[in-house]
């Protein structure tokens, strides 16, 4: 049974990120899964530390992208809307090139508190970092405020 409350497409999550840090960091949302979301991103310049590693902060950005995105989406937006409150990240093997990518999964959907594990892996399948990020439950009229 999908953990999902909207019907939304692909490309209209990935044109949330129009002038953002996940286009100019090239992070796309690539498949949704009955209780998965799954996106990619490049390993280049423009998420390369100086050593020519990928950046640890390019992969908690990775990993928050995805969790955050896949909190909204068990939501009726119109009710309740996420905030992050926390996020960690264990970076287990570096990756100099090509491209990674990130797997959200829930590990505990509550009614005011989300727990997502995000595992970040190389093209050959090895884990590269792998994250937790705890996002609030917050009713849509709290962000919505002017003021």
């Amino acid at each position: 049974m999908s953990i999902w409350k909207q019907d939304i497409s692909l490309d209209t999550i990935n044109g949330w990120s129009k002038n953002t840090l996940m286009e100019a960091l090239g992070i796309r949302v690539t498949e949704m899964g009955e209780d998965f979301l799954r996106g990619t991103m490049p390993v280049d310049a423009r998420t390369h530390q100086p050593y020519g590693l990928l950046h640890g902060g390019a992969s908690v950005a990775l990993a928050e992208t995805l969790g955050s995105t896949a909190a909204m989406l068990t939501l009726d937006p119109t009710q309740e809307l996420t905030v992050g409150l926390d996020i960690n990240a264990n970076h287990v093997r570096g990756v100099r090139s090509g491209t990674v990518t990130g797997t959200a999964r829930p590990l505990h959907l509550g009614r005011t508190t989300q727990v997502w594990e995000i595992r970040i892996e190389s093209e050959e399948g090895s884990l590269v970092c792998i994250s937790r990020l705890t996002m609030a439950v917050v009713p849509a009229r709290v962000l919505g405020a002017k003021g």
